[in-house]
């Protein structure tokens, strides 16, 4: 009877044992596939959107396409289209910076 209770315990803590080591595995895999690839594009946008400068052409998060023409704090001013309409945005709308001011034909 001590025998099987014995082989019962071993199964039980072995089976234990096994689910924690899967669930850090699983733990592991969010980390290294999700979570740190997200951080490190949000770490990569943000540093985008702070070096940004008088000249840049960008895409904005909707779709439209200007050149900055002045930049404050958290806003930012382009010029769009013929009419060089000008539209206050802010620097969390840019979405990609096109042409850099320093590459762009004078």
């Amino acid at each position: 009877m001590t025998v099987l209770l014995d082989e019962a315990t071993t199964a039980n803590a072995s089976n234990s044992l096994v689910t924690i080591i899967m669930l850090i595995i699983m733990l592991v895999f969010f980390y290294f596939f999700l979570i740190r690839p997200q951080k490190k594009q949000e770490k990569q946008l943000a540093e985008m959107r702070n070096n940004l400068q008088v000249g840049d052409e960008i895409t904005t998060i909707g779709g439209i396409i200007g050149k900055i023409v002045s930049i404050k704090e958290e806003t930012c001013m382009i010029e769009t289209g013929k009419e060089k309409t000008k539209i206050r945005i802010l620097k969390s709308a840019v979405r990609s910076v096109d042409v850099k001011a320093e590459d762009a034909e004078p």
